[in-house]
């Protein structure tokens, strides 16, 4: 026995071996790729080039795309590191890619650089002292304005437990919290706050952006440098790195009444969707609301529905075999202690007149801070079963209010009727006037359009689900549904430019204006074909 053992052993170990020769072997030196003198820089010993590191940041959350490898991977110590990389870039006579990489939670290889190089972002926030310092929060207004200096690399949920310690919080969300400050802004950020505060980007007051037109950290606001700063938040990435944001926050609640309620009817469902996102705030309206599908499958596989009890599962399993789908309304109403005794009579306030499946309404009373982080305990899940890192062929839409219903018959009970994937399918309405038009971010021409959120994780052939996207996508835009992708992904120039729709001719300005050279984020494939 021990013998063989060590024959498997020698194998094994051969085995690997030839695998990291054979891929050294498909890597050009690091040389051809980049300019030699990035090796005279102070930012030499930070730069890493070995195969086993480039080739880590050359895949992503979707796990699907294997793009040629980077050529090297800069750890920065500072934001200083960053901007001398970006302006070596802008200064070769052959400028390289490079691409800001925080928790990668990209879907089709956006945070990937091929053959250019990678910033680890989170190499600036290092260190329990280094984090820290990297969130300063400002808890003493004499205006009732409160706020955070966040560095990029942030992680949410460490920002909340920094904000936190001074009674305070960020005022939207997004519903995973372990991802970055900068990637989310670079996208939008949102969640079931959006109808009451907006996305993430509408509550940053300032950024100090790295662009890559000189490699220059530029401090932006509304009011100072305002293209930029406008341009940025929702930009993809395309005009600079955000290394610093100053976030909006408010005082803390202590904990959340976190609601579902159960329809069989899709024009009740949004009926009442929609009547609760149009209550003002003084109305004491939910401060958060969100929607999915549920079907017998999804019910089963899927990490949101930790929320249910056993026989809940088994009352709402046999509503699905009846209905075949059903949808439902999730909504969250937070409290502390001065607010406590009226939290009953304003949620039955609310809830009255709605018109979900009489009887099956379900609550649970958690603290604050278990509400904002309740996907983690849905990874930890996944992940002590392997099925967290898996393929994710998720697809994200902004479908507008008049085209819903058809949206649902043609998509939700036709295209996903025989939806047996793990992961949530979720529908929630936003208002247009909650978003800056200004920002980057494109969203449909309606005052009120909906979220749809296909979280779908693939155990086997994610090509299938991922043509099934293909073909909701199809049926969008031959049905003329106005639609906008969020977290958009598209090969073609044309399909940029029709996403972006009157903001291209802005777009392409601050590009030539910020990244005249196309450099950053290449992976977005909008200036550059991988």
């Amino acid at each position: 026995m021990p013998g063989t053992m060590s024959s498997v052993f020698f194998f094994v170990v051969v085995f690997v071996i030839s695998r990291i020769i054979s891929v050294i072997g498909q890597v050009r030196p690091w040389s051809a790729l980049l300019p030699t003198h990035l090796l005279d820089l102070d930012i030499a010993s930070r730069l890493h080039f070995d195969p086993l590191t480039t080739i880590a940041v050359s895949t992503d959350f979707g796990n699907m795309v294997k793009p040629a490898p980077a050529a090297a991977v800069l750890f920065p110590s500072s934001v200083d590191d960053i901007a001398a990389l970006i302006k070596t870039s802008y200064l070769s006579a052959n400028p390289f890619p490079i691409a800001a990489r925080g928790h990668g939670h990209s879907i089709h290889g956006q945070a990937t650089a091929p053959k250019g190089v990678v910033i680890n972002m989170h190499s600036l926030g290092d260190g329990v002292c280094k984090k820290k310092a990297r969130i300063n929060v400002s808890s003493s207004s004499t205006s009732g304005v409160f706020f955070a200096d966040v560095g990029g690399e942030q992680l949410w949920i460490d920002v909340l437990e920094a904000t936190l310690e001074h009674g305070l919080t960020p005022r939207s969300w997004t519903d995973y919290l372990y991802l970055t400050v900068g990637g989310t802004l670079s996208n939008g950020g949102i969640s079931g706050q959006v109808h009451r505060h907006g996305p993430q980007i509408a509550n940053v007051y300032e950024m100090d952006v790295v662009t890559a037109g000189k490699g220059e950290v530029v401090t932006c606001s509304r009011e100072l440098n305002s293209d930029l700063f406008h341009a940025a938040l929702g930009g993809l990435g395309q005009f600079g790195v955000i290394t610093r944001a100053r976030i909006a926050l408010e005082r803390a609640p202590q904990r959340a009444r976190w609601i579902r309620l159960l329809y069989d009817d899709f024009s009740a469902f949004t009926r009442d969707q929609e009547r609760l996102i149009s209550m003002e705030e003084g109305d004491k309206g939910f401060d958060y609301l969100e929607g999915s599908l549920i079907s017998d499958e999804s019910l089963l596989n899927n990490w949101r529905s930790s929320f249910f009890s056993e026989a809940d599962g088994a009352r709402i399993r046999s509503l699905t075999t009846t209905h075949g789908l059903i949808y439902c309304l999730e909504l969250s109403k937070y409290y502390d202690k001065t607010t406590a005794h009226t939290l009953d009579q304003e949620i039955s306030s609310a809830l009255a007149g709605l018109s979900f499946i009489p009887g099956l309404v379900f609550s649970n009373d958690v603290t604050y801070v278990e509400f904002l982080n309740r996907v983690h305990r849905g990874e930890l899940k996944l992940r002590d079963q392997g099925l967290w890192d898996v393929p994710h062929p998720w697809l994200n839409l902004f479908v507008p209010k008049s085209r819903i219903h058809d949206f649902d018959a043609g998509v939700f009970r036709r295209i996903l009727r025989q939806n047996s994937s793990t992961g949530p399918i979720l529908i929630y309405p936003m208002k247009k006037t909650k978003w800056d038009a200004q920002m980057s971010t494109a969203v449909p021409d309606e005052e009120f359009f909906y979220s749809i959120g296909l979280l779908r994780s693939a155990t086997d052939a994610w090509e299938y689900l991922e043509n099934q996207n293909k073909e909701i996508l199809r049926f969008c835009e031959k049905s003329c549904i106005g639609f906008k992708q969020y977290l958009p992904h598209y090969e073609t120039r044309a399909d940029w430019e029709k996403h972006f729709g009157p903001k291209w001719e802005k777009f392409l300005a601050m590009k030539t204006k910020y990244d005249p050279e196309a450099i950053l984020s290449p992976g977005q494939k909008i200036f550059t074909s991988l």
